[in-house]
């Protein structure tokens, strides 16, 4: 079965950090494009990041450039969403997802395969 399942959310103070992972199973995650969405109560789900199969290209919104940094190691079958300078507005569901080849990667609906999505609650 092939599954992705994210960790690390939590809540967390503006200005703090979080790392948030994705993990593969069923299938060999370096061989995939991986993205990174969330989605913000009453809003629409947005893309946050992605990363080439073998991490040379990334991508980011311009909201979280900067501040936020995605990875992968291929050999554990992992992707990483670091997020540093945490806003308030940065609260939503995030997701990572992944696909065998995209042609936008702000184009959502190009990704087969999502994790179930974790909380990352932004407040004071």
């Amino acid at each position: 079965q092939l599954q992705l399942v994210e960790s690390g959310g939590g809540l967390v103070q503006p200005g703090a950090s979080l790392r948030l992972s994705c993990a593969a199973s069923g299938f060999t995650v370096g061989d995939y494009i991986v993205g990174w969405f969330r989605q913000a109560p009453g809003n629409k789900r947005e893309g946050v990041s992605c990363i080439s199969r073998s991490g040379s290209t990334t991508y980011y919104a311009d909201s979280v450039k900067g501040r936020f940094t995605v990875s992968r190691d291929n050999a554990k079958n992992t992707v990483t969403l670091q997020m540093d300078s945490l806003k308030p507005e940065d609260t939503a569901v995030y997701y990572c997802t992944a696909s065998l080849s995209v042609a936008n990667w702000l184009w959502e609906e190009q990704y087969k395969l999502w994790g179930q999505g974790i909380q990352v609650t932004v407040s004071s």
